[in-house]
């Protein structure tokens, strides 16, 4: 899905090789905005509509990077730096921290789905993980959606890890990414269709054949799409982009991809991934345990309209030099760091150990009262001591519960029977378990917070 309001690409179906390539034309529609923020496009009479010209020159996507509120966004890139830096140090255990890295995947792809209107409960999460899918078509569809995206982002991990010298602003790149999404979906899953409802169906790993018009804005010629990726891989891959300006070319390279718009499809779950990318390239994902979609899915609105404002031309002289507002692109930058901070923020707060351990207790005293109070009291104690160790020999549990033998054992069947420690085997050491039973009390509003900023 496109990371545009979802349903509005439109297949241009008039005759364009007649033209050459840079006077070709197509139709303007008349966008009419909702207060969802997605807009409709209405189509006129096109003997009384004006042409537009297709973009077919690389240098029409310039800027690639802002030269206005320099200062604000580097700013705003120190206090991500520094504070990504805090988060990782939140959770001392590695084994608890892939935890709940893994936790925040779901939450990846949760989000994910959310900007492109599929609402996928975690707990269908979990089971499409678990090869459970719905019988129900439309939830079948987001869990395989779901489950697409965090094999993905998985399979993303790993090859940024063994392949350092990769270039993530590829064309090669951008398209594995959409291959390897796409090749995890259903055959029903291959087919897109334009506002008239006509279908086309969308090839894995290839760039668009065809012309589209998404909202407001005419992406460009399809022709134009290869030369145009190796500028924006030349451009983004440059040496020149210190080190300190990562991140804002990170934010500038998020719009210049959407406003391509390579592929048929998919395009803003590509863009997404490629952040996503970014992000882990820059060191700023500490360690797995935040993502830049949760905040986009909170301010879907924003996040449209930011991407549409910076869709548009220069505004005058003063504007920088470029086809596109130098202006209109440092505000979508400074967007989107601010986003970035506030994810971050936002994780450090549910990851910090006192708070964490503090939930533990309140979901025991409230989720599970009908236990015994002396159970639940040595459950706590067996619970936060696995939060802070990462895993526990069970020959350690009658020290920390204060019990010996059949006792300290049958804490462990209970903990394990409640779910709320796992092991890999049956004498194996133990570890804390998150699942979709405790998630909303050990993680409040990290997958129940829907959008703010639109209606449901």
């Amino acid at each position: 899905m496109s990371p545009h309001p979802e349903g509005v690409v439109k297949q241009i179906d008039s005759n364009i090789d007649e033209f050459p390539l840079d006077l070709r034309s197509s139709v303007i529609y008349t966008v009419l905005a909702q207060s969802t923020g997605q807009p409709k496009v209405q189509i006129g009479d096109r003997r009384k509509m004006k042409p537009q010209q297709l973009y077919s020159q690389s240098a029409a996507m310039e800027p690639l990077l802002p030269t206005a509120a320099g200062k604000e966004l580097d700013d705003l890139t120190s206090e991500v730096f520094l504070k990504a830096g805090s988060l990782s140090a939140q959770i001392p255990s590695p084994v608890v921290r892939t935890r709940a890295a893994e936790l925040v995947q779901q939450m990846n792809s949760y989000y994910s789905n959310l900007i492109e209107g599929h609402k996928t409960l975690p707990r269908d999460i979990e089971r499409a993980l678990r090869n459970d899918f719905s019988d129900d078509r439309e939830k079948r569809a987001s869990q395989h959606l779901a489950r697409a995206h965090i094999e993905v982002e998985k399979l993303m991990r790993s090859r940024l890890q063994n392949e350092p010298d990769l270039s993530i602003h590829s064309r090669e790149f951008l398209c594995w990414l959409h291959q390897e999404f796409y090749q995890r979906l259903p055959e029903e899953l291959h087919w897109s269709s334009d506002r008239a409802g006509k279908r086309y169906k969308i090839h894995p790993g290839m760039l668009r054949a065809f012309e589209v018009v998404v909202g407001s804005h005419q992406p460009p010629d399809h022709r134009a799409l290869p030369r145009m990726l190796d500028h924006f891989d030349k451009s983004y891959s440059s040496k020149t982009i210190r080190f300190t300006g990562q991140l804002i070319a990170l934010a500038a390279a998020h719009h210049r991809l959407a406003w391509m718009h390579p592929f048929g499809d998919g395009n803003g779950r590509v863009t997404r991934l490629y952040s996503q990318a970014w992000i882990i390239k820059a060191n700023v994902d500490a360690l797995g345990l935040w993502t830049l979609s949760r905040g986009l899915a909170r301010q879907r609105k924003s996040y449209y309209a930011a991407l549409s404002t910076a869709d548009q031309r220069r505004w005058n002289d003063l504007d920088g030099r470029g086809n596109l507002s130098d202006r209109a692109l440092a505000d979508f930058c400074v967007f989107i760091l601010k986003t970035m901070l506030d994810q971050i923020e936002f994780m450090t707060a549910t990851f910090q150990f006192q708070n964490l351990s503090k939930r533990i207790d309140h979901y025991l005293h409230f989720g599970r009262a009908a236990l015994p109070s002396r159970d639940r009291e040595r459950m706590s104690r067996l619970l936060k001591a696995a939060l802070q160790e990462g895993q526990i020999g069970r020959g350690r549990v009658g020290e920390i519960v204060g019990l010996r033998g059949t006792a300290a054992r049958q804490v462990i069947r209970l903990c394990l029977r409640e779910g709320l420690l796992d092991s890999a085997s049956e004498k194996g050491p133990l570890s804390l378990a998150f699942s979709s039973e405790t998630l909303e009390s050990y993680f409040p509003k990290l997958f129940q917070d829907l959008p703010v900023d639109i209606d449901n």
